[in-house]
């Protein structure tokens, strides 16, 4: 048995990734901690129904399951970190006014979110509760653009869309969940054939406007345009629209593409506003999802306006440059006085000291050093190798 292998889409971090990791994690805090956000780290483990969306069948088939030996309840490990710091407003904090939180920490997946995703990621992001306008919508996605832009990820194309429309159509033409339900995978996949064949039936206004909705992507302006021409007059799509183009201009001139999908309904069941997702030319799938989702406290009591969004590390990492490691200062294993002060100086300067416990200069590479500390006319100098 070869019991060194890991369960598929699970790795280990290695030396250069974790700590590169590590510091992009304390550069997003620090950003957010800046703009006025506050740390919560939730446990890892909850009961299950306190993980689980209302209605969300794809949080369901994501989140593991175990049951509790003390209460014999079903346990789940998070799939998503945003349903607990909703809970952390609502039931722990209970502000009356506006709450700005952060995290980071890992989240574990049944199966891979992408075609080259791990199953645990390392989840950051930002929720801001207690504002419904679209201050709050544009605070949260300019906080996005700044974060990429301190980790080092260039170049990044936003996509917004809002589930309004989709809600307004729907919602106007009554239709029963179980079609409601099917008409949102079609066009979360851009099925057409499957939306043509689930639409026929329904009456030709909804119907056209269904279909249309795949094909209104695109540049802001232009799909924006096009979408108050085909889409039926109803004041909730307009208002969508409205929002989506004050947004637009708005983030122009901080990213160098801006596009509106209005068929991108990922997190339907968890959203209830304007949504968005960043892409990078360096990977097949989003890497940050956010927007707003005024009814998730519902679940916990308490519902408040909210909106926020996420993004794995371990993802982010892969689109970085690689980077040469800051190599060490080599130490002799050594009881002298003079030379532990001279480490100890040298680590408070911020360099890396390797005490040599072994002394093998054939292994000697794998300390990752390229000085050495050296004893010359009494005094411990560092020297090039």
């Amino acid at each position: 048995m070869r019991n060194w292998l890991l369960p598929e889409y699970i790795q280990d971090m290695l030396p250069d990734e974790a700590w590169r990791i590590e510091q992009m994690r304390a550069q997003f805090l620090d950003l957010l901690r800046k703009s006025g956000y506050q740390l919560v780290a939730p446990p890892l483990l909850e009961y299950a129904e306190s993980l689980l969306i209302d209605d969300s069948a794809d949080m369901d088939l994501r989140t593991f399951k175990l049951v509790d030996q003390l209460s014999g309840r079903t346990l789940a490990l998070r799939a998503d970190i945003t349903p607990q710091v909703a809970r952390i407003d609502a039931h722990l904090l209970n502000r009356q006014g506006i709450a700005r939180l952060c995290y980071a920490g890992s989240v574990l997946h049944t199966q891979p979110a992408g075609l080259t995703r791990t199953r645990e990621l390392l989840q950051i992001g930002a929720e801001l509760y207690g504002h419904s306008g679209l201050e709050s919508d544009l605070e949260i996605q300019q906080l996005l653009l700044q974060s990429l832009a301190l980790l080092g990820v260039k170049d990044v194309h936003l996509d917004l869309g809002h589930v309004g429309v989709f809600r307004a159509l729907v919602s106007h033409a009554k239709l029963d969940r179980k079609l409601e339900g099917e008409l949102f995978v079609a066009l979360q996949s851009k099925d057409v054939p499957a939306l043509q064949a689930l639409a026929q039936p329904l009456e030709a206004a909804t119907r056209d406007a269904l279909l249309v909705l795949p094909t209104l992507y695109g540049n802001c302006g232009e799909v924006l345009a096009r979408a108050r021409k085909l889409l039926p007059v109803h004041p909730q799509i307009a208002r969508a629209l409205d929002d989506l183009q004050t947004v637009c201009a708005q983030l122009q001139p901080m990213v160098a593409n801006v596009g509106i999908d209005l068929a991108d309904l990922r997190g339907y069941h968890y959203h209830s506003g304007m949504v968005f997702a960043a892409y990078h030319a360096g990977s097949h799938d989003a890497i940050a999802l956010g927007g707003r989702y005024d009814d998730l406290g519902k679940s916990f009591g308490r519902a408040r306006a909210a909106t926020g969004f996420s993004m794995d590390l371990r993802q982010l990492y892969r689109l970085l440059p690689l980077q040469a490691s800051k190599l060490g200062v080599r130490a002799p294993h050594l009881g002298d006085a003079a030379l532990r002060d001279r480490i100890a100086q040298l680590r408070a300067a911020g360099e890396t000291v390797v005490v040599d416990l072994l002394g093998d200069k054939k292994l000697s590479g794998e300390l990752q050093c390229d000085r050495e500390l050296v004893l010359r006319d009494g005094v411990w100098q560092v020297s090039n190798i």
